[in-house]
């Protein structure tokens, strides 16, 4: 029979050869054909468009579904079928089954008993494609494997006296493989069906007690038997997969009974890395710790009665216990020693005995341990369900509402048998039902509580998950996770066949989290979900050596074949999702990220991982083999883990092993408390060309925060400052290489006992610190090298390298020219000319040099050395210990370097020489145009003609006096003196200076007001002149402050018309480059344009006189006019170039303008002063008019300012507020609510300024 999708009924075949068509819906039947010879197979192709029919007499029909037959042949052309019908054995056996792309079809036929051909059929013409050889084939095993790789037949060997073959064939007819099934000669293969993804395979085996259905899986070329369901004789039991789910078995009885297993792949790897494989009654036992060996391959196996169905595995601290449920409803219970010892079972096989128990233990899925000799299974209800043993988790029949199927079995396990130390203890073991509980559902998965022995997980169909407690025999809903608060369920949203119990840290606690993967590749924890592209999952704990074992990051696979490791840490922080699923929509495959890990082959799940210090994640291919990978971000945890415990040794193996940066031993702590350890790390270590090795990889700045600080975090010490570290010498020391090489070389010299290696070590320690330390090394070199001269031979000179070893070792790892200059500041020639032959100097170069040096004194040589290596210091104190004659030569060696003065100070006790020095320091200031230090050098010395000179050229007029009185000049000298100053001072801009020197030196009362006039010191001018009662010169004051009083008014309101000029520009230009803006960004072409490019447009203003600086008019006064360009420039800061119109910076350039118009800080004072001076001199109007016009120009200046800097970075202008007329007035608000005017100004001075405003403001707008 088979069913048809497009007629939706089934279509039945009679031994009589009717052809029945029962529709479903309607429940009727329709008799479509008769064919002759009765009907033996139907099978319909995949697309339901053809229905293949086998007939009695050995002939094939094709046919449409409108029942037209498109052709009719025999099943093998090439034997006549029909002549043997009516023999005593001429019962026709024949088998059809399609490719599942409808292409080709298979077909077995033949004579029962005899011997048949496998024979393949073109769908479209129906000719033969190929054909096999003639075998003993078992005609109803036929199933061609839905992805066309292979067809599955079955061999008879009943006259070999062997068991059946599960044989494969290929499309050309030709064998490609082959397994057995394991059973006696006389066992039948009833039938063979592959699964609709084409990974499982199952066979219904008719043995001699019992029927059984196989499913085997296959991997690495090996066909392993992963589950054996037996069934009684008496109940006929027949199985279909499921055609959309492939990991669903549909079997049914005769007696009416349907029974769905579901299974699913569940990796067998514990948390102590051993990996279990069922195969058959093997299962194969490999701690991957040890070996990666990748099945069928295994370290050794464990050998049971019959097939296994299920392996439990537990691992205590000494002992690993492992228990198997076999097909025929037996338990094994078998307790292995740690692994550690397990290379005495390489390559054999431990057997193992069934249990003694006094009840039957049928039916038993989900095998747990729950502590070392208890276990806890699930089985279902005899009389529910069939009477022998299977899988299942879902199921149809008839039960009522208050009688649960399931049961929960408490096995209580005895060994009656003592074993040995390090033996395996597989036999006399009772087992004993102690406990027994109903379940209200199916179970989905036990997981044990690695919190409380004796306590397990078990989650129920659709998600509820409750706890199971041995001790007090109860049940209790359980609230494992609890990430976020939502009330007392904390159950998964949907059913999770993959479910993992583990314990956390989370605020130096330890908690359970309870871990969920469903069928939708969903990743949950509790009712949260954490990815919703998760193919397979694992944890890994960096925890070393600790008592319970708490994960600290999840590995999660992804659909598109990536690894992400999150912290655990995160998970309970985050409230959303991981960051796989947003992390994979912005990083396509291919795509190198530190985020994640690229899995080099497709399908790839996570099966393990190795703890601790390994840090090892294990995967499993599709075609069965296994990888490890060593993830960065793992590596590093665990390096963390063992520089936080102290275990350095630990720590720089992994360094090496992973090639991580030296440098991440040093930097993760802190490189001061890696001073502090470091006797510690040498001593762990204990491997001189390791630390030799380190010593030359360290480096000065935080190397591993910048390489490794995405994949861990860094503590906050990394990044402080190093300036508080103190070296040997009490000094402050800011260098991590140099202080880092300090501390291993002192722990070298009292960890290490004295060696050839240790001497070297420590010269890298020497040659590579930050400068090198080379005169160190080479003293060290140098101690050896007397030794061999002087010839000892003691017991301690051999524990050191030779000299020439040592050299050669330092020119290694330093440049031979440093090493060399390094020899020569020794002031050792033969060392020198040892380290020049050793570096391969041409003998040319250096040995007249060094001849030429021994010639010369020893003082004189050394000179000659410091000058050559730059140390002037010391070159200074050689040549002064050479005596008197050599004087001249220490004279150039101060001029030429002027830091050495001070030193030349010291160094000399003579008067004359000391005085020689002061004046060359005078001379060397004064090229240096220091005149005032100068100065006070030259008096130093008593170089008063030179003191006087460096204060003439530093502009102090006090203290060229005062010179002149130590020189004991007369008073026409000073007097001439005085008039030579007055000049310079009136040429060098001073005035002021001018003015004191006139009155105090000269008694020059009119030239001295002048030069105050002139300096703008109204006030001190209009002082002297009252002073001395000359009215003269006070009608001179009075009309020179008139005189600038009108040019500054004047230049006022000039400056009030450029501000509104360039305040008028910049409005302009503003909204000219807002309204390009908008209309750009209407256009949706504003995504790349700069704001200088839209600034340059072209302007029609015509005001361009702006821009340009409008000359003043003449003074007629010689006092005004000879400063008044000069004192105008003197109270604007002036910023600056010529403003361009059109010119991509001219916006800020007119802001920058506007800022730059404001009055100085002297101008300011000038100007008070002047008012001061017209209001003594009863001008009150004229200083009114000034105040107003400098007040006017000040306001107006600022709210220009204040407009633009609002303007600027504002997107729109406002006409009505952004004026400078509004600005104005509000700056005036703010001055009279403060009660004051401008701090230059005259309060008796001030106007009502409501009235005053708007004449000023008509005026800026002329």
């Amino acid at each position: 029979m088979d069913y048809l999708m497009e007629k939706e009924s089934l279509l039945l075949g009679s031994s009589t050869g009717c052809l029945l068509l029962y529709n479903v819906d309607e429940k009727t039947t329709e008799v479509v054909g008769q064919l002759e010879g009765g009907v033996k197979t139907i099978a319909s192709s995949p697309d339901g468009a053809l229905i293949s029919v086998t007939t009695g007499f050995g002939q094939l029909l094709i046919m449409t579904n409108d029942w037209e037959v498109l052709f009719e042949t025999s099943l093998d052309p090439h034997c006549d079928l029909t002549g043997d019908i009516n023999s005593p054995n001429g019962h026709i056996q024949s088998s059809i089954s399609w490719r599942g792309d409808g292409k080709f079809f298979a077909t077995l036929g033949g004579l029962e008993g005899s011997s048949q051909k496998l024979t393949i059929w073109e769908r479209e013409s129906g000719n033969i494609h190929s054909s096999s050889d003639t075998k003993a084939f078992i005609g109803a095993s036929l199933d061609w494997m839905p992805s066309g790789a292979k067809v599955a037949t079955a061999h008879d060997r009943k006259t070999e006296g062997k068991c059946p073959l599960i044989v494969f064939y290929e499309k050309n007819g030709l064998e490609r493989s082959h397994f057995s099934i394991d059973e006696p000669a006389e066992a039948v293969i009833q039938a063979l069906k592959w699964n609709c993804n084409s990974e499982l395979l199952a066979a219904l085996v008719s043995c001699g007690q019992y029927d059984v259905i196989k499913v085997w899986s296959c991997s690495n070329n090996h066909w392993y038997l992963k589950q054996e369901l037996r069934y009684t004789k008496k109940e006929g039991v027949r199985f279909y997969w499921d055609q959309t789910k492939p990991m669903h078995l549909i079997c049914w009885t005769l007696g009416g009974q349907v029974i769905t297993h579901r299974f699913a792949w569940t990796t067998a790897v514990s948390e102590t890395s051993i990996a279990l494989v069922i195969d058959g009654s093997h299962v194969l036992v490999t701690p991957l710790s040890l070996d990666l060996m990748p099945p069928p391959m295994s370290l050794f196996h464990l050998t049971f009665p019959c097939a296994v169905n299920e392996v439990s595995f537990l691992s205590d601290n000494s002992k690993n216990h492992i228990a198997a449920y076999l097909s025929n409803g037996s338990l094994c219970v078998s307790v292995l020693p740690v692994a550690d010892t397990w290379e005495e079972f390489e390559g054999s096989g431990i057997s193992v005995d069934p249990c003694f128990s006094e009840s039957t233990l049928n039916n038993y899925m989900h095998l747990t341990w729950i502590d070392t000799c208890t276990l806890i299974g699930i089985c279902c209800r005899a009389d529910a369900f069939s009477s022998t043993p299977m899988r299942s988790s879902e199921a149809s029949s008839l039960l009522e509402k208050n009688d649960s199927p399931y049961f929960i079995n408490e096995i209580e396990l005895v060994c009656s048998e003592d074993s040995l130390l390090g033996s395996a203890c597989s036999s006399g073991w009772q087992a004993k039902i102690s406990k027994k509980m109903p379940l209200q559902a199916a179970v989905i998965g036990i997981s044990q509580n690695p919190a409380k022995e004796g306590s397990a997980f078990i989650q129920l169909s659709g998600g509820r998950v409750v706890e199971y407690c041995s001790k007090v025999n109860l049940f209790r809903m359980s609230a494992p996770v609890q990430v976020s608060e939502t009330g007392s369920d904390h159950t998964f949203p949907t059913s999770c066949p993959w479910m993992t119990a583990v314990q956390c840290h989370e605020n130096g606690m330890v908690r359970t989290l309870l871990f969920g993967l469903d069928d939708s590749s969903k990743l949950h924890v509790g009712k949260r979900l954490l990815s919703s592209n998760c193919s397979s999952f694992t944890f890994y704990s960096s925890a070393y050596g600790a008592k319970e074992q708490v994960v600290t990051h999840l590995l999660v696979t992804t659909k598109q074949d990536l690894l992400f490791i999150v912290d655990i840490s995160e998970i309970l922080l985050k409230n959303g999702e991981v960051t796989t699923d947003s992390h994979i929509r912005s990083h396509p495959r291919g795509k190198q990220s530190k985020e994640h890990i690229t899995v080099w082959e497709k399908g790839a799940k996570l099966i393990g991982v190795l703890h601790g210090d390994e840090a090892a994640v294990i995967m499993q291919t599709t075609r069965g083999n296994l990888e490890c990978i060593y993830p960065r971000k793992l590596v590093l945890v665990s390096i963390v883990q063992a520089l936080v415990q102290g275990r350095f040794r630990d720590a720089f193996d992994m360094v090496r092993r992973h090639r991580i940066d030296f440098n991440m031993v040093v930097d993760y702590c802190g490189w001061k408390s890696f001073m502090k350890s470091a006797a510690d790390f040498v001593k762990q270590v204990n491997n001189l060309s390791h630390i030799t090795e380190f010593v030359c990889s360290i480096k000065n700045e935080n190397v591993s925060s910048k390489l490794y600080e995405t994949y861990i975090s860094f503590p906050d010490h990394c990044a402080t400052s190093v300036a508080d570290t103190v070296n040997s010498h009490g000094l402050l020391s800011d260098n991590k290489v140099t202080s880092v090489l300090m501390a291993i070389r002192k722990a070298l010299e009292v960890q290490v006992e004295e060696s050839s290696s240790r001497e070297l070590c420590i010269l890298t320690t020497l040659a590579r610190s930050e400068p090198p330390l080379l005169e160190e090394a080479l003293n060290r070199i140098k101690v050896i090298r007397e030794l061999e001269l002087l010839g000892v031979d003691d017991a301690r000179r051999k524990l050191y390298p030779s000299a020439e070893e040592s050299l050669k070792h330092l020119l290694w790892l330093t440049e031979p020219e440093a090493v060399f200059n390094a020899a020569l500041g020794l002031y050792d020639l033969n060392l020198s000319a040892i380290v020049a032959l050793n570096s391969q100097k041409d003998p040319k170069e250096f040995l007249p040099f060094l001849k030429s040096l021994e010639c010369l004194p020893p003082a004189i040589m050394k000179y000659t050395v410091d000058l050559r290596l730059g140390r002037y210091e010391s070159a200074l104190k050689n040549i002064v210990s050479a005596g008197d004659e050599y004087h001249e030569d220490c004279m150039k060696l101060l001029n030429a370097n002027p830091q050495l003065f001070p030193l030349g100070l010291q160094l000399f006790t003579d008067p004359d020489k000391r005085h020689q020095i002061l004046e060359a320091w005078g001379d060397q200031l004064s090229e240096e145009k220091c005149f005032a230090d100068a100065a006070i050098t030259y008096q130093c010395c008593s170089s008063y003609q030179k003191s006087l000179k460096a204060y003439r050229d530093c502009g102090d007029w006090r203290g060229v006096f005062t010179v002149a009185g130590l020189l004991k000049f007369k008073k026409e000298e000073i007097l001439q003196l005085a008039h030579d100053l007055c000049d310079e001072f009136q040429a060098l801009g001073k005035p002021g200076d001018a003015a004191k020197i006139a009155l105090e030196y000269c008694s020059d009362v009119d030239r001295g007001v002048g030069y105050f006039i002139t300096a703008r010191e109204w006030e001190e001018a209009l002082r002297v002149a009252y002073m001395h009662s000359r009215q003269d010169l006070v009608d001179t004051v009075r009309d020179a402050a008139l005189e600038c009083s009108a040019l500054l008014i004047s230049e006022y309101q000039e400056g009030l018309l450029k501000v509104g000029k360039y305040l008028a520009r910049y409005v302009a230009v503003r909204q000219r480059r807002l309204s390009l803006a908008a209309k750009l960004q209407s256009e949706d072409r504003f995504m790349d344009v700069e704001d200088d490019s839209i600034s340059e447009v072209s302007t029609s203003f015509s005001e361009m006189s702006a821009y340009t600086t409008r000359s003043t008019k003449e003074s007629s006064a010689s006092v005004i006019s000879s400063s008044a360009s000069k004192s105008r420039g003197a109270r604007r800061q002036k910023k600056g170039g010529k403003i361009r119109a059109g010119s991509p910076g001219e916006e800020m350039a007119l802001v920058e303008h506007l800022k730059g118009m404001s009055l100085t800080s002297g101008a300011l004072t000038e100007l008070k002063s002047l008012l001061v001076v017209l209001i003594q001199l009863g001008r009150e109007e004229t200083a009114r008019q000034v105040q107003l016009a400098g007040d006017n120009f000040e306001v107006s200046q600022r709210a220009a300012v204040k407009l633009a800097e609002d303007t600027v970075s504002n997107d729109k202008i406002d006409e009505n507020a952004h004026t400078l007329e509004n600005y104005v007035k509000m700056l005036r608000a703010h001055q009279s609510a403060d009660s004051e005017t401008t701090c230059w100004g005259i309060k008796a001075l001030s106007p009502p300024w409501t009235g005053v405003y708007s004449n000023s403001h008509e005026h800026a707008e002329c």
